[in-house]
């Protein structure tokens, strides 16, 4: 079903999927401060005739809580960035080398108040496949695809309690299976499972 969805469909769901939605929170809690807006592209592109999503293994760097992790290319608002989709396009220029030029943005996801007080919103966007990219090597150790039609099976992935039960930021996070040695979880695997069930909505007309 998923690799049947064109473009067009791709954006109607995005469309039907968050308009009128509050943010989604990772953790059941108040805010210690105001969220900081930041931005993360979604990369779509069509391989093999199936859907694939782009996603990246940050450098590893002693001490930095996130290095080595897999993600989104993104990143913090900055002066300048008119909204979600520039800050979005710029980070993944900075991060890969993605030409804004090349990229079909397609709409955007329920955007997410992390518990490192962040307020990032997902933009989807389809490139084309293959595509030559420059990975800044100071932040991005590798960039690869993982087939959506993998993603969205539920054998796939699995939901824990992290870090632990008893922590006073526990909240579930998913978990996905290894895929070719790469772990998805936490954050990116909440925006990558909110884009499945945005894509496997039926269309609704738009509100208002």
């Amino acid at each position: 079903m998923l690799d049947g969805l064109d473009r067009g469909a791709i954006a109607s769901r995005l469309r039907s999927g968050w308009v009128s939605r509050l943010h989604a929170q990772e953790l059941p809690r108040v805010a210690y401060r105001e969220p900081r807006p930041a931005a993360v592209l979604v990369p779509m592109f069509r391989h093999w005739k199936a859907w694939h999503l782009l996603f990246i293994r940050r450098t590893e760097y002693p001490g930095d809580y996130h290095s080595g992790e897999v993600a989104f290319p993104g990143g913090r608002q900055e002066l300048g960035d008119t909204d979600a989709t520039a800050t979005a396009l710029r980070e993944a220029q900075e991060e890969i080398g993605l030409d804004p030029e090349r990229v079909i943005v397609l709409g955007e996801l329920q955007p997410l108040h992390t518990a490192s007080d962040y307020l990032i919103t997902p933009v989807v966007g389809e490139i084309p496949w293959p595509l030559a990219l420059r990975p800044d090597l100071s932040e991005v150790a590798r960039v690869f695809g993982i087939p959506l039609a993998w993603l969205g099976d539920a054998a796939n992935r699995r939901i824990l309690t992290w870090p632990a039960p008893n922590h006073p930021e526990a909240r579930e996070v998913f978990f996905y299976e290894r895929f070719n040695q790469e772990l998805l979880w936490g954050v990116s695997a909440r925006i990558t499972v909110d884009f499945l069930d945005v894509l496997a909505s039926s269309d609704r007309p738009e509100n208002g």
